[in-house]
């Protein structure tokens, strides 16, 4: 019998493939005396080799899917298990105390991490604790006899089941394999969700129970297009599903079409429909969409992705390698956007009680101006190889702006002292995603080049509603009055003042939101790359004429979400748009 689940449709598509559970397992253990010391060191060892076969196995195949930079940390894990001061120590606290080999595993393995915690004069030594964490969890995982899951190591078609997915979880995932994705938690906002639209694989998230409802290897359907999920489906639903799949990739063919065509309106009005990535391997998806820019590069994830912060020369390489890539069209680069839900285990931050209200993304880069300057003495660099916009995120006031500002203006005079060429079409534009910005957009105007409205947090801000939680996902509403008065608000102020406005926000790629963007004069819609074809489609059947009222009775008539929903439904029944 078919069991179905309901989720949020977070990446489109059709995925029907056997389950494979991201999720960690029990690895509690009970302390126990053994009279055999000899088995139990034998089976001790037997652990230890068990582990390094496998840690060979993941390394090798992270070699091949992420490249070597990415798996050396698994080779640092292999020099753990080979080091005779670990593996001695354990030996000797199961001969000596007469216990079980988790026991005494447990007991070592804290005391390493203790003795590396405590460096706190040395970064690099302080950071082996995460390693020695990794590695027993592994050995434990071998001495109880459960398997640990591994996205690196996956070589067969699979839709992978988790809680949730980190951005690091997700940017392991092979898509020659990974069909797709389901999940407990999350949104459309959630970054796995956002990584997922990315890698162009179906992922549904927000189902609740899909880890306790699933076994391993049970086939499922993940339906990315309406947030179905089907477990063991009979054969007629898998055929249903199929041809759904196949509808939605000749749909897909269709728009394939419109790559090199440019993002115009029917009645001729052009505007630019861009791409946001995340690392410089997204350039290929930019690339096919036909994206017209890079409207977000959300340089977080060199972060995120690296064991220690990223030096100065590795993030000028890769802005080169995307701003290169984009052949003269402009990329927009967001400066470090950490805190909220990304954190760095390297990065020793204060715990907050609020933390998307607190230290992050620009505040945080302030407080750390080395850090800061780094960063953006690498994108200085860079912009003499194309196009460049900086962009600093969660700017809430006029001082909080001229102070980063200042401190480019800085790092601009220090490399113009050593001759180092920066680019003449450099610009330096602003996110608008706190509230207090986007009602004070005419006076921001005036002092950057262009402004980009981040909806992701613009709402979860004015909806005074945290986008991660499942409780008051409800109240995740784009097409709410009050938030579409605060967007529109910024594009006049922009327009008032000469310079551009943009969205990076997810609403950018909505296509409810997308005609009432299109009333408000929005210039760039920047949006995950496997929907700008689906956009620029829907740009192409709509003149501006058709929408020029819609934004006013968005703004002014309508009361609710549901009405602007109701709103933008009839006005394309009427243009006869499906």
């Amino acid at each position: 019998m078919t069991e179905k689940l309901k989720g949020i449709a977070a990446s489109e598509g059709i995925a029907i493939a056997p389950a494979y559970l991201l999720v960690e397992p029990n690895l509690s253990f009970s302390k126990s005396k053994v009279t055999d010391l000899e088995a139990e060191v034998s089976r001790f060892k037997e652990a230890i080799d068990e582990s390094t076969k496998e840690l060979e196995a993941v390394r090798d195949q992270a070699k091949k899917n992420l490249g070597e930079e990415e798996a050396q940390v698994f080779d640092a894990h292999l020099l753990f298990l080979s080091d005779p001061e670990f593996s001695g120590a354990i030996e000797n606290e199961i001969k000596n105390n007469s216990i079980n080999a988790e026991a005494a595993l447990d007991a070592i393995s804290n005391n390493f991490i203790s003795i590396f915690e405590s460096m706190t004069d040395n970064a690099y030594m302080q950071e082996r604790a995460a390693d020695v964490r990794d590695v027993s969890k592994r050995i434990m995982a071998h001495l109880l006899g459960v398997t640990l899951p591994d996205p690196a190591t996956i070589d067969h078609e699979v839709v992978v089941i988790a809680h949730d997915l980190t951005p690091s979880d997700t940017a392991q995932l092979n898509k020659k394999y990974v069909k797709g994705f389901i999940t407990d938690i999350g949104g459309r906002t959630a970054h796995s969700a956002i990584m997922a639209r990315s890698l162009e694989i179906p992922a549904v998230v927000g189902t609740n129970t899909i880890t306790q409802d699933v076994n391993n290897g049970q086939m499922v359907i993940a339906d990315g297009l309406d947030g179905n999920v089907l477990i063991e489906p009979s054969a007629a639903e898998i055929s249903s599903f199929d041809e759904k799949g196949r509808k939605f990739a000749e749909q897909k063919a269709e728009w394939k079409k419109l790559k090199d065509q440019p993002s115009q309106t029917a009645d001729g009005k052009h505007f630019t429909i861009a791409a946001n990535i995340g690392t410089p391997d997204d350039m290929k998806g930019v690339l096919e969409n036909g994206a017209e820019a890079v409207g977000l590069y959300r340089t977080e994830f060199l972060y995120m992705d690296s064991s220690d912060f990223p030096t100065e020369d590795a993030q000028f390489e890769a802005y080169k390698a995307v701003i290169e890539g984009m052949k003269g069209k402009q990329v927009i680069i967001r400066t470090c956007d950490i805190g909220g839900d990304k954190h760095l285990d390297y990065w020793d931050l204060p715990e907050e009680m609020n933390p998307f209200l607190g230290l992050r993304a620009i505040r945080l880069s302030m407080h750390n101006k080395d850090i800061f300057k780094t960063q953006l003495r690498a994108l200085l660099r860079a912009s003499a190889y194309g196009k460049l916009g900086i962009m600093f995120p969660m700017i809430g006031t006029l001082t909080e702006l001229r102070k980063a500002k200042a401190i480019l203006a800085e790092v601009r005079a220090e490399l113009e002292a050593k001759n180092v060429k920066i680019g003449e079409d450099l610009q330096v534009g602003m996110m608008i995603e706190v509230p207090a910005a986007a009602i004070l957009a005419d006076q921001f105007a005036k002092e950057v080049d262009f402004f980009s409205i981040g909806t992701n947090d613009l709402i979860q801000y004015t909806m005074a509603a945290d986008r991660g939680n499942d409780g008051v996902s409800y109240l995740y509403q784009p097409y709410n009055p009050s938030v579409l008065r605060l967007i529109k608000n910024t594009i006049d102020g922009a327009h008032q003042n000469g310079i551009w406005c943009g969205m990076c926000g997810e609403a950018a790629g909505d296509s409810v939101m997308f005609p009432i963007l299109l009333s408000m004069g929005l210039d760039e819609y920047s949006m995950s790359a496997t929907s700008i074809l689906r956009i620029r489609s829907l740009m192409k059947k709509i003149s501006l004429e058709d929408v020029k009222e819609l934004a006013n009775e968005a703004c002014y008539v309508s009361e609710t979400f549901e009405d602007n929903a109701k709103l933008v439904a009839e006005t394309l029944k009427k243009l006869n748009i499906n």
